[in-house]
Order: structure tokens, then C-alpha cells, then sequence
């Protein structure tokens, strides 16, 4: 199985919705922990990099290279 990838502002779709009822979040902060932010109703949430490997569904959008 391949791998996903994604980086800092990145937005991907999680396997489960947020309760809000979006399921797009976008990417704030990367490291050990990965925290990321609803795009509907802007709560973020901060989990470990291997649950959110294990939750992550796609990549949305990809965030512009700067």
C-alpha cells in the first residue's frame, strides 16, 4: 500500500465527519503531533501522527509550494 502524503496546509478528508457535519480539515501544525482544523466550524484538534495516518482518508488540496 502506498504511503499518503501531505504537508503543512494541506486539505484532506478525514474517514470519519466532524460533528458539524463537514469532513474537510486543513493541516496547522506538523511533528510528533499532528493538529489540524475544521474547515466548517474551526475547531482544531490535535492528535498523534500515527492515529491521523490511520484516520486519514485523501488529500483535498494540496497546499501551494512557497
Amino acid at each position: 500500500m502506498e504511503a499518503k502524503t501531505y504537508k503543512l496546509n494541506d486539505v484532506v478528508e478525514m474517514k470519519k465527519q466532524h460533528p458539524c457535519g463537514t469532513n474537510a480539515w486543513k493541516i496547522i501544525r506538523l511533528g510528533a503531533d499532528i493538529r489540524i482544523k475544521c474547515t466548517g466550524c474551526q475547531h482544531s484538534v490535535l492528535i498523534p501522527r500515527r492515529e491521523f495516518e490511520k484516520k486519514l482518508k485523501k488529500v483535498l488540496i494540496e497546499a501551494p509550494e512557497q
